[in-house]
């Protein structure tokens, strides 16, 4: 009989050093998701020129990616808790560089899929074993929620890096070129996570379920799918059916979660106010984050005439509070309810909603990188607070799967907040901008449908009827970034409402 000591876990007992020297280490897979989740965009006209591919073709070179990294992270939590976090990391960075390599000179838009596709399940391995990482580490909660305010910047970083670094790239070199980020990130982490990062697992992990996998792929895949589709092309036969798939696929899961005796994922979980409320809030910050960059980047691109990187170094301000806001926050927390400082922080989230609220149809640069600093204030404090009451709220040896959820609500929270956002702003942008009867077929029906046909429109009619439009585009673009702020100030005050009545029990975090 084979004696297997236990796994090694770094925490209080070793230097400080080399802990923040290991989170580090783990901030750089966080900054490459976050910086892929964006720079792809930037790219797409230049994908489009070299592989020509189909519309729908596409679409799915933009989709394949989050529908296999959204169904696909809790599964991979839970694996990580059993064959070990670091391992899983380890793996999944590897195969995501060697992935991006080839992406990188993919020679059709079937063979881009392909390692699209590829790419959502190697980066459905990193980011739960990232945190759940950061959970054993730091064994002091301060010290914890200092780390998770760090890696909660991360996101917000690799956000606003992404259009700066697409923006030169493109500049200067072909559009595989945002593939190849990967490798500057991941080589450091493969050479030096063995060295600095410690393994860890459950101890007493349960078997393999491959039919719970099946349904939690079936849960959130058609859902995501679902959301996007609708937010595109609207609610349609297809969409119904993949919701209901998603639902039914949901019960089965869950049902199956509380029957078995060591189930894939503890659905219990969330009959835990302050862990649902967390998850709840976790979701409406992304949310409330990546709703505001989608009209965001378009205002400062097609409105006030930026490039890409005019308009990313204007974010850099709202980055840099999103990190401090993150780093003071975890000073607060141990003298205040830890459901006070999330409902502050969507509240936050809020006021900088109402500032576009007020200001919008004016189209203000100054007053939208303004809204944008105080919303990442807020993002910074309820994001920090909310993933560190997640991972509070289980044993370090499930950290896996609680890290799962966590990141799953991220990516759900990134999804809603473009489809229910960018829905609103697109069908007042559609309401009242005024088409010009020189513009018939194809032309006409873009330029009736997103601010950027418009804008095309309006160069290819130039003079005086290409300038009316693209005023009027202008104009409905910030009359429906107005409606959406609204609908977001009304979110985010009932999301802090709905922190302090579920967690009205929690008390200050220990010090």
């Amino acid at each position: 009989m084979t004696i297997t000591s236990p796994i090694p876990v770094i925490g209080t007992s070793t230097s400080p050093r080399r802990r923040w020297a290991a989170l580090v280490v783990l901030m750089l897979p966080v900054l490459l998701v976050s910086v892929d989740n964006t720079v792809l965009s930037f790219a797409l006209p230049a994908i489009s020129e070299s592989l020509r591919p189909s519309g729908t073709a596409l679409l799915w070179i933009v989709d394949i990616y989050p529908l296999l990294l959204a169904g696909l992270l809790v599964p991979m939590g839970s694996l990580g808790d059993r064959i070990g976090r670091r391992r899983l990391l380890l793996i999944g960075a590897a195969g995501f560089a060697a992935v991006s390599a080839l992406a990188a000179f993919a020679p059709s838009a079937l063979a881009l899929i392909g390692l699209r596709a590829a790419m959502g399940l190697f980066g459905s391995m990193l980011m739960p074993a990232t945190l759940s990482l950061i959970r054993n580490i730091f064994e002091d909660p301060r010290e914890r929620r200092t780390a998770i305010a760090l890696w909660a910047a991360g996101f917000s970083g690799g956000a606003a890096l992404g259009p700066i670094l697409g923006g030169f790239l493109l500049e200067h070199l072909w559009w595989g070129s945002v593939f190849l980020l990967a490798l500057p990130m991941l080589v450091p982490l493969l050479a030096l996570a063995p060295i600095l990062v410690p393994e860890s697992r459950d101890p007493q992990p349960g078997p393999v379920d491959p039919l719970s996998i099946v349904l939690v792929m079936a849960t959130m895949t058609p859902f995501v799918w679902a959301i996007k589709t609708a937010a595109d092309a609207g609610i349609s036969l297809p969409v119904v059916l993949a919701a209901g798939i998603a639902v039914l696929a949901g019960v089965a899961f869950v049902r199956r979660q509380v029957t078995r005796e060591q189930p894939m994922l503890d659905v219990r979980l969330f009959t835990i106010p302050a862990f649902s409320a967390s998850v709840t809030a976790n979701l409406l910050s992304v949310f409330s984050l990546v709703g505001f960059l989608y009209f965001l980047s378009q205002h400062l691109q097609l409105v006030s005439g930026r490039s890409p990187m005019q308009a990313g170094l204007l974010l850099l301000p709202g980055l840099v509070v999103t990190i401090v806001a993150g780093l003071l926050v975890v000073r607060v927390v141990p003298r205040v309810r830890p459901a006070h400082a999330m409902a502050a922080g969507l509240l936050m989230n809020a006021v900088g909603y109402g500032i576009v609220l007020v200001t919008g149809t004016a189209g203000s640069d100054g007053a939208l990188v303004l809204a944008f600093a105080v919303v990442g204030a807020g993002v910074g404090t309820a994001e920090t607070i909310s993933n560190d009451e997640i991972l509070g709220a289980v044993p370090a040896r499930r950290a896996g799967a609680a890290s799962a959820i966590s990141e799953t609500a991220y990516e759900t929270g990134a999804v809603l907040g473009t489809a229910i956002l960018g829905s609103i702003l697109n069908a007042t942008f559609r309401a009242h901008v005024e088409v010009p009867t020189a513009l018939s077929g194809g032309a006409a029906d873009a330029a009736g449908q997103t601010l950027g046909g418009a804008t095309d429109a309006a160069r290819s009619l130039g003079g005086e009827t290409g300038e009316a439009l693209l005023s009027s585009a202008r104009e409905a673009f910030d009359s429906g970034v107005a409606y959406t702020a609204g609908v977001g100030v009304v979110l985010m005050v009932a999301a802090a409402a709905m922190v302090v009545i579920a967690m009205r029990e929690r008390r200050p975090a220990r010090r």
